[in-house]
């Protein structure tokens, strides 16, 4: 068993009597730092080999801080000189209801507060991906703490031993989730995390250690504290994350190939390859990393390899995964069967494969990142999370971004509809349907994954929507989403073309769906809030690409 490790079987848990030292990071007191509004990011060149100490020492120091908000809250006694709308209180009392407790602290939320389900299965978990609108939110509203804690615990989880049957995972995988377990009688409180071998399909969750330091991120921008991030005990986790990911193999390609079900999208759904949420987080968290690490010694080779992946990913997710008409159109021409390093149809993708729905679906003028592309398969899906994720983190040129926002604007009730956002588009139907989900009975046609809406990416779009200078789209799709999703009592996702109907099987008083509505609401008060999730492009990253009729803005 290798140092440091404890072999706990299949379900990793932490005792009362376990803090270690990390506990003592919890009593450290907070900083209090001027408000400023920049948000800029540090050039990728700026952080190349053989940089002086005076550079170095000049990392990214800027940062977005939480406070208060204006919304009447139960943590806040003050009003701005506007009315929010009713709405507002309800979602914080909801959230603050989902809250849990490890030992008196505050250390997440739970996925779900539904009374009327008869099922619990895992709503009652904190999830890592989940937690991350709810920790949002209570920066913005200058909490911090509850994220510092949820931090520091999914952190001490990530140290132990993970095995699934007989097989031992890899040492920086994050849990999916965990459950605080109360025993009255003892008066202890245990964590217990789930690395994937209780989910459906036994998965290990690929986006939580992404999540996790793009959420240590915004934790450091929000409060300008870098003493957390800068404890070896945070620099030891991101590096164990990114050593995952970075690892050399047969790979001939700079994306992450993954499982099916590895993501948000949890279920078999045909994203196994190179999804495009995965890989857009996995870019954003490259670059969420690259100003935290320290230039020891073990953080300088971790920083090395960051670079130069950064620069291989964002030319080959921007060269090959992207879509818009002329791109379409050079694909419906493509020759196969070519055999020389002057291939243009590089993948083999044969033009009878693309499908008839995206002749019709794509505009004149608008793009997007298509959902996988690997050798001979190009999946023409829409896959928003991964879509939104590639503008805030600047994968996504300043050209892509705004032809991104074009096709939601002009495809708006196709993605949109009634209730934002389409988690994919369009939906698997038929034989289809059979054969990429095996007959999944939740994924059916239009919900749940398969096409549903999710009031949770309401929060990813309207970040989106600001970054790229086009507040009236996300102030649109929230009004849909209060014309709806209190008295619907905050659903997971709705179903149907047009997400018209709650889902078949949606838990109500969905906590990311009460979070995601506060973050974007938070964010259009305060555009400033942005800077927590947001990097700016680094011009050093823009590849030659040939001008398309869709980015002529």
């Amino acid at each position: 068993m290798e140092m440091g490790l404890r072999n706990v079987g299949s379900h990793c848990s932490i005792s009362e009597m376990d803090d270690y030292d990390l506990s003592s990071l919890l009593d450290r007191p907070k900083l209090n730092i001027e408000r400023q509004r920049s948000f800029d990011e540090r050039s990728l060149s700026e952080l190349s080999i053989g940089l002086t100490k005076a550079h170095l020492d000049h990392l990214d120091s800027t940062y977005s801080p939480g406070r208060r908000s204006g919304f009447d809250t139960p943590a806040s006694s003050t009003r701005n000189s506007f009315e929010p709308h009713p709405m507002v209180a309800d979602a914080w009392d909801a959230l603050r209801r989902s809250l849990v407790y490890f030992k008196g602290q505050p250390v997440g939320t739970i996925a779900a507060v539904d009374h009327a389900s008869e099922e619990v299965l895992n709503y009652d978990q904190v999830f890592v991906r989940d937690f991350v609108p709810s920790a949002l939110a209570f920066l913005m509203n200058g909490e911090p703490e509850i994220v510092k804690n949820f931090l520091l615990k999914t952190l001490r989880l990530q140290g132990w031993e993970k095995r699934i049957d007989r097989f031992k995972l890899g040492e920086g995988v994050m849990p999916a989730s965990f459950k605080v377990l109360h025993d009255p009688d003892r008066k202890s409180d245990t964590l217990v995390a789930d690395f994937g071998e209780s989910a459906i399909g036994r998965v290990a969750p690929v986006d939580s250690g992404f999540w996790w330091i793009i959420l240590l991120r915004a934790y450091t921008k929000s409060t300008g504290d870098h003493s957390l991030a800068e404890t070896s005990e945070c620099q030891k986790g991101m590096r164990l994350i990114l050593t995952l990911c970075l690892a050399e193999g047969f790979d001939t390609f700079p994306t992450l190939l993954c499982a099916d079900g590895c993501s948000m999208v949890d279920r078999r759904m045909g994203i196994y390859g190179y999804p495009i949420e995965i890989q857009a987080l996995f870019f954003m968290a490259l670059r969420c990393a690259l100003p935290m690490l320290k230039h020891d010694a073990e953080g300088k080779e971790c920083i090395e390899r960051i670079v130069k992946r950064l620069h291989a990913l964002s030319y080959h997710i921007r060269s090959y995964f992207w879509l818009d008409f002329q791109q379409l159109n050079d694909i419906y021409r493509y020759k196969t069967e070519e055999y020389s390093h002057t291939a243009v149809n590089k993948f083999n993708v044969i033009p009878d494969s693309i499908p008839e729905w995206v002749f019709d679906f794509m505009p004149m003028r608008g793009g997007y990142f298509i959902g996988n592309v690997s050798p001979a398969r190009m999946d023409f899906r829409w896959f928003a999370l991964g879509n939104c994720v590639a503008i805030l983190s600047s994968l996504a040129t300043p050209e892509q971004s705004a032809a991104i926002m074009d096709l939601i604007e002009a495809r708006w009730e196709e993605l949109v509809g009634e209730m934002p956002l389409k988690i994919s588009y369009p939906a698997l139907e038929g034989h289809d349907w059979r054969i990429v989900t095996g007959c999944d009975p939740k994924n059916t046609r239009w919900s749940y994954h398969n096409g549903g809406s999710w009031p949770v990416l309401l929060w990813l779009v309207t970040a989106a929507c600001i970054k790229t200078g086009r507040p009236q789209i996300a102030r649109r799709a929230i009004d849909l989403v209060e014309a709806r999703l209190l008295k619907d009592s905050w659903p997971e996702y709705y179903d149907g073309k047009l997400g018209r109907y709650i889902g078949k099987q949606a838990r109500k008083y969905q906590t990311w769906s009460i979070a995601g509505y506060l973050v974007a609401k938070m964010m259009l008060e305060d555009p400033s809030h942005l800077g927590m999730i947001s990097l700016e492009e680094d011009k050093q990253m823009k590849p030659v690409l040939n001008r398309s009729s869709s980015w002529n803005c």
